[in-house]
């Protein structure tokens, strides 16, 4: 998927680069399989900012794509289209069930209109057929993995990425995750072989405030840049340094060097190896 350099006839689009969308085939979305969503601005249920500097942006439609495939389990596809979806990094497809049922689906790399997949607990070895873990050969690349058999998908999800199986041995599969952390998964938990397309979404820059505005992105203040009331790293003549050991939170709390992960969390058993180890 190539990224597309504009011309500079404006000081914003002079660093400005945009997808080509060459992978595209589909121009609107299923009409069945979309949904509305409403805008929640960084707020929770009670109606508190729980995610600053989030409001705005475009207005969304929800594409309504299938991660679990579990009804579906030995009924054939075919890829009918691939589509944008603008809630998430990665293209979807609209595949075409032999029994006639229409669905999406996350769209592999080097996914083509036509193309025959399957979900199968055993299958043929095949980039986009999805199967049990246990019958996946070992080094293959996985995505759309299943933390908690038959719930479906939930990580490894995001454009271009991609797991790795590790190792069969002993009860559990091992996955070695995109950021390096190797962690237990059951056997029996269902992942989609090849890796997530649109691939060098990374490499796409934004070029220009409003564009970040556009996608529901509020400015960000830097706390040296407020009033003593307003930040610990406030006050001071000009743009002074923090005046401090340590950066902190608006909360007061330490900002950088500190795990937020709890250490009695029940599913740090499954860490055989920690992103944080593997990166040192």
């Amino acid at each position: 998927m190539p990224i597309k350099i504009l011309k500079p006839t404006t000081p914003g689009r002079r660093k400005y680069s945009v997808n080509a969308f060459t992978e595209l085939t589909g121009d609107k979305p299923h009409k069945p399989l979309i949904a509305p969503l409403k805008k929640h601005a960084g707020r929770n249920n009670t109606g508190r900012i729980t995610v600053r500097h989030r409001g705005g942006g475009h207005k969304r439609r929800y594409r309504v794509v299938d991660f679990r495939r579990v009804n579906k389990i030995g009924v054939p596809a075919t890829v009918q289209t691939i589509e944008y979806d603008p809630n998430r990094s990665a293209f979807i497809s609209l595949i075409y069930y032999k029994d006639g049922e229409k669905k999406y689906i996350l769209a592999y790399k080097d996914m083509e209109v036509g193309d025959s997949i399957i979900m199968n607990p055993k299958g043929e070895i095949k980039i986009g057929n999805r199967m049990m873990l246990k019958n996946i050969p070992v080094s293959y690349k996985i995505f759309n993995l299943e933390f908690v058999p038959g719930k479906g998908g939930q990580m490894v999800r995001s454009a271009g990425s991609s797991a790795v199986l590790v190792s069969l041995d002993g009860k559990m599969a091992q996955v070695q995750l995109p950021s390096g952390e190797v962690r237990y998964f059951a056997k029996d938990s269902y992942a989609t072989i090849g890796e997530v397309s649109n691939s060098d979404h990374s490499q796409i820059r934004i070029g220009k405030a409003g564009r970040s505005r556009w996608l529901g992105r509020r400015p960000q203040v830097l706390g040296k840049s407020m009033n003593v009331v307003d930040h610990p790293h406030g006050g001071g003549e000009g743009h002074s340094p923090i005046g401090m050991k340590y950066p902190k939170t608006p909360w007061g709390a330490h900002a950088l060097g500190v795990r937020t992960r709890n250490k009695k969390k029940r599913s740090g058993v499954y860490i055989v190896a920690s992103r944080h180890k593997r990166k040192k």
